[in-house]
């Protein structure tokens, strides 16, 4: 075996708890389980590099290494990234020098999806081969890939020094520059390079994400159309293009698109992205049952953005008996999902009976909630921790003995409880609140204003992956703000001074903000003040989530696309006390607030 390689400046640290900042994609209020657009990167070992490479090595064939460097690029070609990464370990046990032999080992190893070890392999071929342009853009695609996005722009400039009019590293920079949030200097990289090279792809495919993630999903459609067009085998532009339709409420035609990019032949990671994005639009045309198995694509090794969870406990399957077995269920994705799956937890009650036992380990803020909620289980926290580039969730509740035999996800068990709309009970909550703080918040609303108390959440706090797209500007709230008869009750996590400012300024309205709770971080106690409220008005986040599973009356404003809907316009399956408000098309929002505006007036007169 060759020695390690040259130490990099990028590997983060093995096994770091994950800190707040560090886990934004774990704290997601709203589930949004797969990203909007697919980025067109090329692909590791493209055919332009091999064949570089291959003249290269004809070129070296006097030195001992030199078949076995071959037989790594033919093995490439068959797609046997194992046989790759193989032959290349057995070039560089020859020469550990060989700058060939590394760039070739780091090729296999991303095509076989071990990103961390690929990015230290592509280093040391960049340190040890004369002209590294090629390895500065794999390198570059790679950090990328892990989401070291200014590394990743480093090299793809790197690159370009070399190859200015290149357009795959145009289109490769485009990416890093729109991911760290700067679209227009994007749009411009991206229309130079199309002038340059109309015909190519890659570019309108791209251009289309970019606008996408402003939330010009007309725009989008109409550029990875182009793409489409031009490259009709593109899978990428297929699967942008039907998650555009998605988001312009075309579920049929998204799925056709969809299914069109997995026909492909595609690198793991890229398959298990499509197939959590084709789970979603299954349950948006209904077909639930097929969406939730699908939707196990989300636990796939390779699938880029798993969590993966350190049990060492078989796994539960659907349609294996539950019936006096031990089983620990643990909360997954962000705060609003685990309380949405919450929803099957006392069907699952039922299945494990007297003699069975519940063990649920969720998010630490939501253990006395659930434990309250359900107390035949025993509820604990799990604790969520970086190993290398990937997030790994562990519960440690199982340092105790015997505490279960048995252990799934907790969004797994959608594919037993809910594999149809029927499967989705009437019962009005499944979460309950502490009665006493129940009784202390309705003693406070007494002291506010007079007039039905109406809490109100407006804004994700996650700043990831442009959210903001899927909630209105605040402005479109004036309507609604407006209704008589009414005291709104501040709901809003995070800092939001400056919309309850403009709410006093610009629209005369006072929001009552609720003294002594800390809205993020003491959600037993955001559940006892939603619990006494009339009504929440809101788009979806943790705290709606919350309210409505206590069974307090919800309006829920959602968007084109969203799976949680289940394809229903007005029904929310999970919560029967909620209703749901959609604009006529993405982004529309004046229709859908003067909607909302109605409603609230309505619930006040008949109240």
């Amino acid at each position: 075996m060759p020695r390690q390689a040259p130490d990099s400046d990028f590997i983060p640290a093995l096994n770091a708890p994950a800190t707040a900042a560090a886990t934004p994609a774990l704290q997601t209020a709203a589930p949004t389980p797969q990203r909007i657009t697919a980025d067109a990167l090329g692909t590791a070992g493209s055919s332009s590099a091999l064949a570089k490479l291959n003249s290269a090595v004809a070129e070296l064939k006097a030195i001992s290494s030199a078949p076995m460097l071959q037989r790594a690029i033919d093995c490439i070609h068959a797609a046997d990234s194992q046989g790759a990464c193989e032959w290349a370990l057995k070039a560089l046990e020859q020469d550990e020098r060989s700058g060939l032999g590394w760039y070739l080992l780091g090729i296999a190893l991303e095509r076989c999806g071990d990103f961390a070890n690929s990015i230290r392999a592509y280093e040391s071929a960049l340190k040890l081969l004369p002209d590294h342009a090629e390895v500065a853009n794999d390198l570059g695609r790679l950090a990328f890939r892990m989401g070291m996005t200014p590394q990743a722009e480093a090299f793809f400039r790197l690159f370009l020094e070399r190859y200015p009019d290149h357009p795959e590293g145009a289109n490769n920079l485009a990416c890093a520059v729109r991911d760290q949030g700067r679209h227009g200097e994007a749009i411009e990289i991206l229309r130079s390079a199309i002038m340059k090279a109309p015909e190519f792809a890659m570019l309108w495919n791209t251009l289309g994400t970019v606008v996408s993630e402003q939330g010009d999903f007309v725009n989008a459609l109409q550029f990875v159309g182009e793409a489409v067009r031009l490259d009709p085998a593109f899978p990428k532009a297929r699967y942008n293009r039907g998650n555009a339709k998605l988001m312009l409420n075309d579920p049929a035609g998204a799925l056709e698109d969809c299914e069109a990019a997995l026909d492909n032949v595609l690198p793991e990671d890229e398959r298990q992205m499509m197939r959590l994005s084709r789970s979603t639009i299954l349950l948006n045309v209904g077909r639930i049952g097929e969406g939730w198995d699908e939707y196990e694509a989300r636990l796939h090794p390779q699938f880029s953005d798993r969590v993966a969870f350190a049990v060492d406990l078989p796994r539960w399957n659907p349609g294996e008996p539950l019936a006096g077995k031990r089983l620990l269920a643990v909360g997954e994705q962000g705060l609003g999902d685990e309380v949405l799956f919450g929803n099957v937890l006392p069907e699952l009650l039922e299945a494990l009976g007297p003699d069975g036992k519940l063990s649920l380990a969720v998010e630490t803020r939501l253990v006395p909630l659930f434990q309250r909620s359900f107390p035949d289980a025993a509820v604990s926290a799990h604790a969520t921790y970086m190993a290398g580039t990937r997030f790994l969730r562990a519960a440690p509740v199982l340092e105790t003995p015997d505490v279960a035999e048995l252990w799934t996800p907790m969004g797994s068990l959608l594919r037993e409880f809910r594999r149809s709309l029927d499967a989705f009970p009437t019962r009005e909550s499944f979460l309950t609140a502490d009665p006493k703080r129940v009784a202390h918040w309705r003693k406070e609303l007494k002291a506010a204003p007079k007039g039905l108390k109406v809490g109100l959440l407006w804004k994700s706090a996650v700043g990831k992956d442009n959210r903001h797209r899927f909630f209105s500007p605040f402005e479109t709230w004036a309507p609604v703000l407006a209704q008589a008869g009414v005291t709104f009750v501040n709901l809003q996590y995070g800092d939001c001074a400056a919309e309850l400012e403009q709410a006093r300024r610009d629209f005369g309205v006072e929001i009552w903000s609720p003294p002594g709770i800390d809205l993020k971080q003491d959600l037993d106690d955001v559940a006892a003040l939603s619990s006494a409220l009339d009504l929440v008005v809101g788009f979806s986040n943790a705290t709606l989530n919350i309210a409505a599973a206590c069974g307090t009356p919800a309006f829920l404003i959602s968007t084109p696309g969203a799976w949680p809907r289940m394809g229903q316009t007005k029904r929310y399956p999970w919560y029967p006390r909620t209703e749901v408000f959609l604009p006529p098309a993405f982004g529309q929002w004046e229709p859908v607030m003067a909607e909302v505006a109605d409603a609230v007036g309505g619930f006040v007169k008949e109240r």
